[in-house]
């Protein structure tokens, strides 16, 4: 089974209830569920939370929910130990995460992750692009020289359950899929958010 898992928790720090907040005309999370219930590779999807106002809009927005622990939603809690937690609860083979603070996805973009990392039989995939920061003073290097390394972008990841269960995320296959500069946004300030909804105005809007 492909389980789909959203992590949602009530007490985010950088932009206090950021999850419920409207964006473009919907709560923040209401675009990630939005996301997963169009996908037709998916078998399942849950959102979990600690929060009951984030679990009530959820299922407004039809997404199963899934009682998270408080302990597990605290600034120390790993994404991992989520991912386990929701695991002990749903058997899967393959969990799909897909973050609330990345909202903007092409329609079709979950299932060709799926889709890509059934056909290469990786262990994990990840979404991103190629990053050529450099530390200023350190590089003489013009910028089409740098090779740069590919940095995930947290939209979505890919991975085997059995590996997550034995406390890895990424395994020795790692795929990674490049994605365009809008859906590599990923909220983690206010400039983040008002960009993020620029780009869904710009997505969405007649």
């Amino acid at each position: 089974m492909i389980l789909g898992i959203t992590p949602a928790r009530g007490g985010s720090k950088g932009i206090p209830r950021k999850n419920l907040r409207e964006m473009h005309g919907k709560p923040l999370i209401a675009w990630t569920i939005e996301s997963a219930k169009s996908s037709k590779l998916l078998d399942r999807f849950v959102v979990s939370t600690e929060d009951a106002e984030i679990a009530a809009m959820a299922r407004r927005y039809g997404a199963e929910v899934l009682d998270r622990p408080k302990d597990l939603a605290t600034d120390e809690a790993t994404t991992l130990s989520v991912l386990q937690q929701v695991l002990t609860h749903i058997p899967a083979d393959v969990v799909v995460l897909l973050q609330a603070t990345s909202p903007i996805r092409d329609a079709d973009l979950i299932d060709r992750c799926i889709a890509r990392f059934l056909e290469t039989r990786a262990d994990s995939l990840a979404t991103g692009f190629v990053c050529k920061f450099t530390e200023y003073g350190r590089n003489e290097l013009r910028r089409q020289d740098i090779p740069g390394f590919f940095y995930d972008d947290g939209n979505i990841y890919v991975v085997k359950a059995e590996l997550l269960r034995q406390g890895d995320r990424y395994g020795t296959h790692i795929e990674r899929m490049e994605l365009d500069r809008e859906q590599n946004v990923e909220i983690d300030d206010e400039f983040d958010f008002w960009l993020a909804e620029q780009v869904l105005m710009k997505r969405h809007s007649p």
